[in-house]
């Protein structure tokens, strides 16, 4: 279905037990259906990400619409990961669950410093919830974790006054950076997915010949001199994310170009299989 990997894990760590509604290529939409079926009475929350690691989907208004409806029918809550909500692609425009009507007292959502300005070490992000929902949070994260670094919550206050101008830049570079990357692909003969948002490429690589993305992930790693995540690290059943890989582009432009290079090897391979 493809998800961030960390989502499975944390709630299981919250005593929830996960269900899971696939996103279906090329577009990366679900089923309505499958949705619909999703939700039931034991239903307490659902975990949105838009936009999306690791597709670079960016959920519509009328996507998101849907899934409210589903949480207000059935009174749950959403958690929604927008931490890419200003790299976005093509005209694509972010929708914030939290605006759609009836969403704003049972929507969660949860952002960071670490993409939007570009300092994915410090670990620093934030919530938006209602006072009831914060509470709970607050508690959990003073036995957690106590507190954020007080220089680094100094400096996202001083990152959250920046103009706009900031964002557009931001999301101008990446854009540069993903078609970069795109080219590279498209040279190399790697088949891929445009992402519409965030800074990830999922890639086809059934056409390579290998077992599994694990197996051609280590050939890139040791022979090739490029390193990917495996795609099935983002699938409930890592078996139907075996033909993906994820590229990250988040990367200086030398970096991109040393990575071009290198992956130029494969156009042998791939004409061999071929």
């Amino acid at each position: 279905m493809g998800y961030y990997e960390n989502y499975g894990p944390d709630a299981v760590i919250a005593s929830a037990t996960p269900r899971y509604v696939s996103l279906h290529p090329p577009d990366w939409t679900f089923d309505e259906a499958e949705l619909r079926q999703a939700f039931n009475n034991n239903t307490k929350a659902i975990i949105i990400n838009t936009p999306h690691n690791p597709t670079g989907k960016v959920f519509n208004r009328e996507e998101l619409t849907l899934i409210a409806e589903l949480c207000q029918k059935w009174d749950v809550l959403a958690f929604t990961d927008e931490i890419y909500e200003h790299i976005l692609y093509d005209g694509n425009e972010h929708i914030a669950m939290a605006t759609l009507p009836g969403m704003e007292e049972r929507t969660v959502t949860i952002n960071g410093l670490s993409k939007t300005y570009s300092v994915t070490g410090w670990r620093v992000g934030y919530i938006l919830a209602n006072p009831e929902l914060t509470g709970a949070i607050r508690k959990v994260h003073d036995f957690l974790t106590v507190g954020a670094p007080a220089p680094l919550q100094r400096a996202g206050v001083a990152a959250m006054q920046l103009p706009q101008s900031y964002y557009k830049e931001l999301a101008r570079l990446y854009q540069q950076k993903r078609d970069s990357l795109l080219q590279i692909l498209d040279k190399v003969g790697i088949p891929y997915f445009i992402p519409k948002g965030a800074y990830y490429v999922l890639a086809d690589i059934s056409g390579f010949g290998y077992k599994t993305d694990v197996e051609f992930t280590l050939y890139l790693i040791k022979e090739i001199g490029v390193a990917v995540v495996p795609g099935s690290s983002f699938f409930s059943q890592p078996e139907a994310g075996s033909k993906f890989i994820r590229f990250c582009f988040s990367k200086k432009p030398e970096t991109l170009a040393a990575a071009g290079d290198r992956l130029l090897k494969l156009q042998s391979i791939l004409q061999g299989a071929n």
